[in-house]
């Protein structure tokens, strides 16, 4: 069988470390940190532990999917809480809980958001449409422009909805600007303003309400840590503190790789799962590219990076939800300074998890972990965070300290950890501290983003967040079963299925907590 080697253990690389192994191909990983996961990784200050990035679990189904593909099931692997609410999000004059149950959402919307009735029901039937014609083009191929116009893809033309922003379309339904930022904030998983954001991504808020938000206890890193599990079951072997310096090529073709100890892996085919403007500006040899030169790469529009702070606290906030986003008064003005103008906004918008409150595992008794996002620009703005961060740290802590009641919240603090767009870049390796890679606008979407069968490169290929279909979890673990699909038929092997999207007046996933569980 193939040798196929594997650049970074993130969800990408790994799911497509499982399902290669799955098929019989030896699999090496090489991760450069010394753990897996990416960014969908543990950080653990003294005895509290938090996710380092994505904390949301949605479109659950994809997960389990991967499991079931390699005769596992995810549920024997992680354990797993159904969060409703699901969030709650807090505007400067009103706040609402967000739901899977229709109709408490339905009530809520007509309680706080007068004027507005019937537009929830309207949204869910129409956008539930829109993701029935969308989901399998998001399930397939883009590696050449003419994959663009297979029927199915045809057929989604008129629900990508071009020309009009993720706003314009919620517009549609809701007359209240606040209320339409409930359902387009989304727009964040991809790093972009919901005034840009093309309006086909109302399937975000959709996904949330028809298949539910999810915790796996322990954190989200767990999810990648299972994955990881699964895959050495497997005979696969994932090194870590093994960085790669560079591919090795041979006009075109890719062989193998070397290491940053010196090592040349030789490779049938190569997986890149590292951060994909990283990857071309860093580990391709000058010359070699033609569309993804770091001088082509500088002109790319990314997405936002954020700030980020990991407090461990002195302190139980019971009433603070599993999941919070503060909105600025003047939303739209706080977005067009981390997109626009990449200025630090004195009004941010802030995401807050207060996950103890769900699964007490995380903080020791009595005391909280506190996960505090907040969008900013990436580092193509002039921001010098080694001169600002200690400044932009203390304001977000005397606004979440204002916002939680909590006038000691600073002396409560046990263990704290900090990163700023500088530190995604330098320290964990993305390009630009655009967390969450290439920019989704439809110029950089399906065909158009870097190919799951890399197009300047043979014998390479793409998985996460810089390729098709795009950036977020479960999008980046279909990615990787996209890519390996590519790769069996390429050796003429039998694909993996995708099963038909699940009905999501009735998906619930197998074995879920719908309690916290009790901490012993």
């Amino acid at each position: 069988m193939k040798n196929i080697a594997i650049v970074g253990a993130g969800p990408g690389g790994l799911a497509a470390a499982m399902l290669l192994a799955h098929k019989g191909y030896t699999v090496q990983v090489y991760e450069k940190q010394p753990y897996v996961g990416g960014r969908t990784s543990e950080i653990q200050l003294g005895d509290y532990k938090f996710d380092m990035g994505p904390t949301f679990l949605n479109m659950l189904y994809i997960a389990e999917e991967i499991f079931e593909l390699t005769g596992r099931k995810l549920q024997d692997y992680v354990e797993l809480y159904d969060l409703d609410p699901m969030y709650e999000l807090v505007f400067h004059d009103k706040k609402i809980n967000m739901t899977r149950n229709a109709h408490e959402m339905i009530k809520q919307i007509n309680e706080v958001f007068p004027g507005n009735e019937g537009g929830y029901e309207a949204y869910i039937q129409k956008t539930q449409k829109k993701l029935e014609v969308l989901a399998p083009v998001l399930q397939s191929p883009m590696n050449r422009f003419t994959d663009m116009l297979k029927p199915h893809v045809l057929k989604a033309v008129g629900e990508l909805e071009i020309g009009k922003s993720l706003v314009d379309t919620l517009s549609q339904f809701y007359k209240d600007e606040d209320l339409q930022l409930a359902f387009t904030f989304q727009a964040k998983y991809l790093g972009m303003s919901p005034w840009e954001s093309p309006g086909a991504f109302s399937i975000l808020s959709y996904i949330e309400h028809a298949y539910g938000v999810y915790h796996v206890k322990g954190g989200l890193n767990r999810l990648t840590q299972a994955m990881a599990r699964v895959a050495c079951e497997m005979g696969v072997k994932i090194y870590t503190n093994c960085g790669v310096k560079q591919l090795v090529t041979a006009g075109r073709k890719v062989t193998g790789l070397t290491l940053e100890n010196g090592e040349v892996v030789q490779a049938d085919e190569v997986v890149i799962n590292g951060d994909f403007g990283h990857v071309m500006t860093n580990l391709v040899e000058p010359g070699v590219l033609k569309k993804y030169t770091p001088e082509k790469m500088a002109k790319k529009p990314l997405s936002c990076s954020t700030f980020m702070l990991y407090l461990g606290v002195n302190k139980r906030f019971d009433d603070l939800a599993h999941h919070t986003i503060w909105f600025a008064k003047d939303y739209r003005k706080n977005v067009e300074e981390i997109t626009k103008t990449k200025l630090l906004s004195d009004d941010p918008s802030i995401y807050i998890q207060n996950a103890v409150v769900t699964d007490p595992t995380v903080a020791p008794a009595s005391k909280s972990t506190l996960y505090i996002l907040v969008p900013v620009p990436n580092n193509t703005s002039a921001i010098d965070w080694d001169a600002v961060s200690g400044e932009f740290r203390n304001m977000v802590l005397r606004m979440v300290a204002e916002k939680l009641g909590e006038p000691h919240l600073e002396n409560l603090i046990e263990e704290e950890r900090m990163i700023t767009p500088k530190d995604w870049e330098n320290d964990i390796n993305v390009y630009k501290g655009a967390t969450f890679n290439l920019g989704h606008q439809l110029t950089q979407m399906l065909a158009f983003r870097p190919r799951n069968k890399f197009e300047e490169l043979d014998c390479c290929w793409l998985v996460g967040g810089g390729t098709h279909p795009g950036s977020g979890l479960p999008i980046i673990l279909e990615s990787a079963r996209i890519t390996v699909n590519g790769i069996l038929a390429q050796d003429q092997k039998a694909l993996f299925p995708v099963k038909p999207l699940p009905n999501g007046s009735t998906y619930k996933p197998v074995r879920t907590v719908s309690k916290p569980i009790v901490q012993m």
